[in-house]
Formats: C-alpha cells, structure tokens, sequence
C-alpha cells in the first residue's frame, strides 16, 4: 500500500512539474515604454544653434521627406541639394551644414532608424561628421 501512494504521489508531482505550458505568460509580459518620436527628434532640434527660430511646425515637416528620400535610395548629398528643398531653411531661420547634419541625423534616429548607419557612413565618409 505504501508504494501504491508514494507512486501516486510521484506521478501528481511529475505531472504538475511537467504539465506547464511552455508559453511564457503574457500577463508576465511588461510593455516597452513608446517612444515619441517627434518629442524625441524635436529634443534633439533644440540643441542646435539655428540662425532665426523656426517653429515645431516647421521642423516637423522634414524627417518624413528625408525617410521617404533615403528609402527611395537616395543620399544625404542629394537630400540637401538645393532641387529638392529639403535642406533645412526656412524663410525667418536657417542652418549651417554642420547644424543641418545634426539635425538629419537626429531626424532619421527617431523616424526612420533603420536608415541610421547609411546617413552615418556617408555624413563620416565625406568628412562633414
């Protein structure tokens, strides 16, 4: 009898031990904090020294043109070529190329990361960064 109930005993331990599930619980699971990209990018916007003021407004407007331009398989030399308005100036303020670089890489980090190390390497690659 006594082996009868220790066998019984083992096997209900066995099986409460090895009768979990291998998913891992999704009430475990604790979310990323989101990122505000523009928050994140305007941040970085307000480090650099601009000759005039532009608005949030105004600074919002280029990271999705330069995303699009990159993707599109373009680079940071024809994204600032004076064709394509992207350089960052407007009518009241301006930048310098160094100031215009940061701001490019500071746009791409936040909205399209995965172009990051191509602005990167050219930006080095021309001496510019």
């Amino acid at each position: 009898m006594r082996h009868v109930i220790t066998v019984l005993l083992t096997a209900a331990c066995l099986a409460l031990a090895g009768c979990s599930d291998s998913k891992p619980s999704t009430t475990d699971a604790k979310p990323s904090p989101s990122v505000d990209k523009k928050a994140t990018y305007l941040g970085a916007a307000r480090e650099i020294t601009f000759n005039g003021e532009p608005t949030d407004e105004e600074l919002l407007l280029y990271p999705p043109e330069w995303c699009a331009g990159l993707d599109a398989g373009h680079s940071v030399e024809w994204l600032f070529s004076m064709d394509t308005g992207l350089y960052p100036i407007g009518e009241q303020w301006g930048t310098k190329k160094p100031d215009a670089n940061e701001l490019l890489v500071a746009g791409v980090k936040a909205y399209c990361p995965e172009n990051s190390a191509a602005v990167l390497d050219e930006l080095r690659a021309s001496g510019e960064y």
